[in-house]
This record gives structure tokens, sequence and C-alpha cells, in this order.
């Protein structure tokens, strides 16, 4: 599972009504929630936050909280 999909799971989100709320289509979103070498588009997430009723920059932090910048 993804971190969007882990995150989604801890809030008891319904995928369908996102994927309907959105226009995302559902294999799209399960592709998003349980594919590791899925891509989440910007446009993807600022979509989910809004038809989940989170601020996209939480979001964003949440599920992006393991990447850092390389020591140069």
């Amino acid at each position: 599972m993804t971190e969007l999909g882990v995150y989604l799971a801890k809030r008891s989100i319904n995928k369908s009504e996102v994927s309907r709320k959105t226009g995302i289509s559902k294999p799209r979103l399960s592709e998003l929630t349980l594919k590791e070498t899925a891509h989440l588009r910007a446009r993807e997430l600022y979509l989910i936050s809004m038809a989940i009723g989170a601020d996209p920059c939480e979001v964003l932090k949440e599920i992006f909280d393991d990447v850092e910048l390389k020591n140069s």
C-alpha cells in the first residue's frame, strides 16, 4: 500500500466516493493507493484533497514525510 493509501485508510475514506467527486477513475485511484511505483500528479493530489475536505499542503506533507534532500 502506498502512503496515499495508508492516509486514506486511516481516515476511512471511501475511494469510490473520491473517484465520483474527482473524476479520477477507480482503476487509477486503486493504482495510486496500492502500487508503489505509481506517480501521484499534483492535480490528482489537489482533487483528492478537495474531495476529502483536507488541506492539500497537509496531505502532501503527510504522504511525502519521508522525502529528504541529498546531502552535498
